[in-house]
């Protein structure tokens, strides 16, 4: 019934002169709508949860900025955040902050995305505040000094990253001459000249309603909704928009690029230019993607047979044109000339042989059922629509199901002849150096931050205070059913009808610290690393086939999942089965991950990720705790695969074992199915303790751990606490950490350390609960020379919490973020799956949301306040410092 109201919505085509009255199709899945002034409107009801996604898609990026100034676009999606008129920008955090959900924005080369993710009963304030952010943004120059130096933090954090800086040298070198040629990130000294007069003509000439698409997904009533979004939007005037800029792209030249890296593994790049979202072939370039990253395919082979840690193929496409990269992995002090060889010899054969037709077929076959998982999350189903209709100028997701289903092999072969010529290949080494010399924190790109926590109490518009002002505990949208098979395995089955598909979740509880011998410590991460090889019964490529047939998705482990279309829920059970219970585990597999982790642990022990996190831990924990132990190489390689296989023998127990399963199935059927696979499944013995024990309060402390070339410093000011998840006192904690810290708009710690004094970009807090033991962190990233300034502030408002009570306003409007929050846990199969695994392992009740949320509309502040005063110790924390050492 879904896929048919899709097809149907997109086969309707609508387009309206200037000045008709609006129009709209409705099917009982999609309403479309393009408004007198242009805007085109797309409301898709998803009733998964009682929460709605809004994704204003303006059809404007780094493409169209000013010459010389390629993060215009980026800045102006930055002020986008500091007011509009007849909204300041604290009363927007304030709002933001009251929906408890997401509230973000991105830019791209041809569009900037603007999103709330949140309950389903405040979409008309945020259909209000994309309203009055589409007339007009306040640009005060004053306000964007100050987001100046936010953004430009932003670049550095980014441009300290050598991954990031080889993307930035390909963009150069492969789209030279074309807006593609500089990321939408910006530059520092663009910044630097950029004025707040630039940033707002740029909106007013950008941001009109027949420039924009606004995708609406979730659990609403299509009717309302539109007549609301012609209310908010209708009255908008258009605007005529400047020409688009020309794309004229040159021959890519060979070139190759060699950096350092502090991460523990080295990467090898292949990159080619590929053709982008808009072009006809873009299809076809997404199953050659898809198909050369199989792991039936050469890439990924290199994995298996030792030549890398790691292969595959990734594509990066915008609308114009992409990028199709190879990659693979190699151990710190590793020689990646024969995997660059290797990568170069696969693609050489694609180019002249062609690529599998088995391998197409599976392609197109997953890429036709990835766009069926795409609903079961409703801020990814907006994102489906949104991107179809903003990104690829297409009618529907369905149109690029329709694409897929198309491309033939030739097709594909023809697309690789024309792609993978050496002479037009970008390739990038990145070598680890050694821990003492890092050049880079891991990874790059992040969440966005926005807006400023105010000084005092914001007096919110009369339309959002009335939104806010009434708190309930949400009703769930949740009826699982809970089964105990015979063997012990615990079956808990939700079933969601959004779409054809079922995924499943499971778990073994274990703990290698506690159930591995001493000397045999990575014994489970080798484990961990045969399930890939295939099962008694298949090896890893008939496996893989098997898995290719029906489009499903599976991993095996201690941790295991399965996403498969609802027809095929049977057979992948099944699949799971086989390889959670029957691994090959074959003594060549056992011999290559264990040169693999080897390889892997050797560089992560000399990482400063690594000796940050075990500093930390040795100051938090007492010595020889069992949490403190890590393997080594020699570890590694001392083990055998019978000690492997006698590990897999005493841990994989079904009494230990969670299995969620969630869509399109009947709990009796899936009952049946997960028995039938499972059930043979025998456990011997008592059940193992895993859970780590009890440890005594931590002494304070300090540590530094080196990492020079870092940009700013990384800080965790964290302590043990008596707090545990089963211990009541944890909802007063996670209130009060929503008012101290919990959330970048309504927050304390940012108040103080960014907002009064500058010393941060972001802070934050968290409670990490576990069964007898649990820290509780402060963590925030800046300047070396700040940090003592920025610790003692720390410890200020953790005293103040224990001092007096949080006010009247701040504890409604923590309260209001954690109920809110409840319905946006149930808004996607991940997240359900997570949550009731995580409840189930915990011994809590399904329904322990609900049981939370009541707790929280309950407590006062005088309790809050009790709570930080008998468990947080603020002259207790241990301060662990990640960066250059400070400047005398």
């Amino acid at each position: 019934m879904k896929m048919r109201a899709l097809r149907l919505a997109a086969a309707i085509g609508l387009s309206l002169a200037a000045g008709g009255a609006m129009a709209a199709t409705r099917d009982a899945d999609v309403t479309r709508a393009t408004l007198d002034n242009g805007l085109r409107v797309v409301i898709v009801r998803d009733t998964l949860a009682p929460v709605v996604t809004t994704e204003m898609n303006y059809l404007a990026g780094s493409d169209e900025v000013p010459a010389g100034f390629p993060g215009t676009a980026h800045a102006v999606e930055h002020m986008m955040f500091r007011g509009s008129p007849g909204l300041s920008k604290d009363q927007l955090a304030a709002i933001a902050a009251n929906m408890g959900g997401a509230f973000d924005a991105d830019t791209t080369q041809g569009v900037t995305q603007y999103y709330f993710v949140a309950p389903a009963q405040d979409l008309d304030v945020a259909l209000h505040v994309q309203s009055l952010r589409m007339r007009g943004v306040d640009m005060d120059p004053k306000e964007w000094d100050k987001e100046r130096g936010a953004i430009e933090q932003e670049v550095s954090r980014d441009l300290s990253s050598p991954d990031f800086k080889f993307y930035t040298q390909l963009l150069e070198q492969m789209f030279s001459g074309t807006p593609y040629a500089h990321t939408p990130l910006g530059t520092r000294p663009s910044f630097d000249k950029t004025t707040a007069a630039m940033l707002k003509n740029f909106h007013d000439t950008w941001y009109a309603p027949n420039n924009a698409i606004l995708v609406i997904a979730g659990d609403v009533d299509p009717a309302a909704t539109l007549a609301r979004v012609k209310a908010e939007f209708g009255g908008i005037a258009r605007k005529p928009l400047p020409a688009r800029p020309a794309f004229a792209f040159r021959p890519v030249e060979a070139k190759t690029v060699q950096l350092p890296t502090d991460s523990p593994y080295g990467s090898v790049y292949l990159g080619y230019r590929m053709p982008g979202l808009t072009s006809k072939d873009y299809a076809t370039a997404l199953v050659l993607s898809q198909a050369l990253g199989s792991q039936r395919a050469a890439l990924a082979g290199m994995r298996f047979d030792g030549t890398a840690l790691f292969g595959g193929f990734f594509d990066e496409s915008m609308p114009q044109a992409g990028v199709g990269m190879a990659v693979g992995i190699f151990p710190k002090g590793g020689n990646p000339q024969p995997i660059l060889a290797k990568m170069q010899s696969i693609l050489a054969e694609a180019a002249a042989k062609g690529v599998d037709p088995a391998l197409v077929d599976a392609a197109k076959r997953k890429a036709i059922a990835d766009l069926e998982f795409k609903k079961n999350s409703v801020d990814g189903l907006a994102n489906a629509w949104s991107h179809a209709l903003a990104f690829q100028g297409a009618a529907s997701p369905d149109a690029i199901k329709a694409a897929v289903e198309a491309v033939t092999p030739a097709a594909v072969n023809a697309l690789a002849k024309r792609t993978f010529d050496p002479a037009h290949a970008i390739t990038a080494i990145l070598t680890p150096e050694s821990s003492g010399k890092p050049v880079a924190g891991k990874g790059f790109g992040g969440a966005e931050s926005f807006a400023s926590s105010p000084d005092k109490p914001v007096q919110l518009p009369a339309w959002a205070e009335q939104a806010f002002a009434k708190l309930d505990v949400p009703k769930s949208s949740l009826q699982p059913v809970s089964y105990i098979l015979p063997n012990g395995l615990r079956l808990i089955v939700q079933p969601e009808s959004i779409s054809d598909t079922v995924e499943l979740y499971g778990r073994i509880k274990t703990n290698e610290d506690l159930q591995s011998p001493k000397g045999e410590e990575g014994v489970a991460n080798v484990l961990d690393g045969l399930f890939p090889f295939g099962t008694e019964h298949m090896n890893r490529l008939q496996f893989q086939q098997a898995l290719d047939a029906i489009s499903a998705h599976e991993d095996a482990g201690s941790s295991f999942s399965l996403a498969v279309p609802s027809a095929h829920f049977a057979e992948g059970v099944n699949l799971l089965a086989d390889n959670e219970l029957h691994p090959a585990l074959p003594p060549q597999a056992f011999a290559v991950v264990q040169q693999q982790t080897a390889g892997m642990v050797a560089g992560e022990l000399q990482s400063p990720d690594f000796l940050f996190e075990l500093g930390l831990s040795k100051a938090l924990l007492p010595a020889g705790d069992p949490q403190l132990r890590h393997a080594t190489p020699q570890d590694v390689m001392a083990l055998t695969l019978d000690k492997a296989k006698q590990y897999y023998a005493q841990t994989f127990r079904p009494d230990m074992t969670t299995i969620v399963v969630v869509g399109k199935v009947d709990p009796a059927q899936a009952k049946q199915v997960i028995e039938q696979a499972f059930g043979g499944w025998k456990a011997a013995g008592p059940k193992p303790d895993t859970d780590y024990a009890a440890t005594p309060a931590n002494q304070p402390g300090k540590l530094h751990v080196p990492d020079a070339s870092a940009v700013q410093d990384s800080v965790d000011m964290a302590q043990t606490i008596a707090v545990t998840y089963d211990d009541p006192a944890r909802f007063a904690i996670n209130l009060g950490n929503q008012v101290l810290g919990g959330g970048f708009y309504a927050s304390r710690l940012t108040r103080d350390l960014r907002e009064k004094h500058g010393l941060v970009y972001t802070v934050g807090v968290g409670l990490d609960a576990d069964r007898h033991r649990s820290t509780y962190k402060v963590f925030f990233g800046c300047d070396p020379d700040k940090v003592g300034a920025a610790s003692a502030l720390v410890v200020q408002d953790l005293k103040q919490m224990q001092q007096q009570p949080v006010t009247d306003t701040e504890l409604m409007q923590a309260k209001g973020i954690l109920l809110r929050r409840i319905p946006l846990g149930e808004s996607s199969f991940g997240a359900i799956g997570g949550q009731l695994l995580t409840l189930a392992q915990q011994g809590k009740p399904l329904d322990a949301m609900t049981i939370a949320g009541q707790h929280y509309l309950e407590l006062t502040a005088p309790e809050v306040q009790q709570a930080f005063a008998k468990y947080v110790r603020p002259d207790g924390l241990v301060t662990a410092v990640k960066g250059p050492a400070p400047k005398n």
